[in-house]
């Protein structure tokens, strides 16, 4: 092996090495059962992350214009609460937020194929709290995700 192979295998991190050594991780949401692409197929990061953003932004845009009427140390708090309920309500009844609908994303029961509003409190709860979101596994899924035993696909 020459240098340039040794830094290649460095950068592209284990998986790679691993996979160049014959190992077969497959593709994301293989073990759970879901196709590698198309329609419930699982959401990659980039998609997630957007309709995050897009929440976020319309969490703290009701919270600075109807509550707290600007901007104040509290509006970020308040924009947090709104945030939960907003989460609460939609993705526990329809299995998506304004985001995610913007994205085509959507939370699904692994066993089901649809979000009860029991799991849907666990989940809004544990993504509110932050660090089990930060938490992935092999297949993308959140720590929150895991918990509540969801899986967030494209419609």
């Amino acid at each position: 092996m020459d240098n340039r192979q040794a830094i290649g295998s460095w950068l592209s991190g284990p998986r790679a090495a691993m996979e160049d050594a014959g190992a077969d991780f497959g593709y994301r949401g293989e073990q759970l059962g879901l196709p590698e692409d198309g329609p419930n197929s699982l959401a990659r990061p980039g998609r997630r992350l957007g309709a995050l953003a897009v929440d976020w932004a319309l969490s703290v845009l009701i919270a600075y214009g109807l509550i707290t009427d600007g901007y104040t140390p509290a509006t970020s708090n308040w924009a947090l609460l709104v945030f939960l309920v907003m989460s609460l309500l939609t993705v526990g009844t329809i299995g998506f937020t304004p985001g995610k609908r913007l994205f085509g994303v959507r939370v699904v029961s692994l066993e089901t194929g649809t979000v009860n509003p029991l799991r849907a409190a666990l989940r809004t709860v544990l993504l509110c709290l932050a660090v089990p979101a930060l938490i992935w596994d092999r297949d993308g899924r959140g720590l929150h995700d895991r918990l509540a035993r969801t899986v967030e696909v494209r419609i």
